[in-house]
């Protein structure tokens, strides 16, 4: 069999993804790949250097994962997005980018369905986000609703210094968090200020440890 050609290989790979999802790969100082989807489009080209305030910037001068918004000002279009390094060994070479169309440019509500319509939720009202029925069940103070959306599209919406994956099932508000409670298998319950509790799953402890500080 032929050895495929990386560009070749990493056209496959994008198929596996949302045709609302654009992909790019950078190097340490400029973009190496780039396909853009049919919903969102930085007109980025091969042999373009990385800009400051864009995600791959975040992510190659931090050496970390970065998930968030991304306003105009840059390429003209908002978008969400994330950056993920990648290693050769131990040496940082670059990141890989998931970029998708903002629904809303500086959104800071989420709206759910109500029994006679909709209903907007401050994110800072919001106590967690669940994943139930194939939906998103999106959890207030005082009222709580579904929301088409999956919680992934949801990791790229909400501002990252609030809201936290800390379950498959499960994104919290970490300024809703009453009390931490240790679990079973170096996992956690959280308790929330509404009275309920959110689980902590040992594939997300320590992330989520490392974010709280403790």
């Amino acid at each position: 069999m032929k050895q495929l050609s990386l560009s070749s290989l990493l056209d496959v790979m994008v198929e596996l993804f949302s045709e609302e999802v654009s992909i790019a790969i950078t190097n340490k100082h400029e973009y190496v790949y780039y396909r853009r989807s049919k919903r969102i489009d930085l007109k980025i080209h091969e042999g373009d250097p990385i800009k400051k305030g864009t995600l791959a910037y975040k992510a190659i001068t931090t050496n970390k994962k970065v998930s968030e918004f991304i306003d105009r000002n840059i390429y003209g279009v908002p978008y969400h997005g994330m950056a993920v390094p990648y290693y050769n060994e131990d040496e940082m070479e670059g990141c890989v980018l998931a970029i998708y169309p903002a629904y809303t440019e500086g959104k800071s509500v989420v709206t759910v369905r109500s029994q006679d319509g909709w209903k907007p939720i401050p994110f800072s009202e919001l106590i967690y986000l669940e994943a139930k029925e194939r939906k998103t069940y999106a959890v207030a103070q005082d009222y709580a609703g579904f929301h088409t959306n999956t919680l992934q599209e949801f990791e790229f919406m909400l501002p990252t210094d609030v809201f936290i994956r800390c379950h498959r099932s499960y994104i919290v508000n970490v300024n809703n968090i009453e009390e931490i409670y240790p679990d079973t298998h170096s996992t956690f319950m959280l308790g929330m200020k509404n009275g309920e509790q959110v689980p902590v799953s040992q594939s997300y402890s320590s992330y989520f440890r490392k974010l709280l500080g403790f």
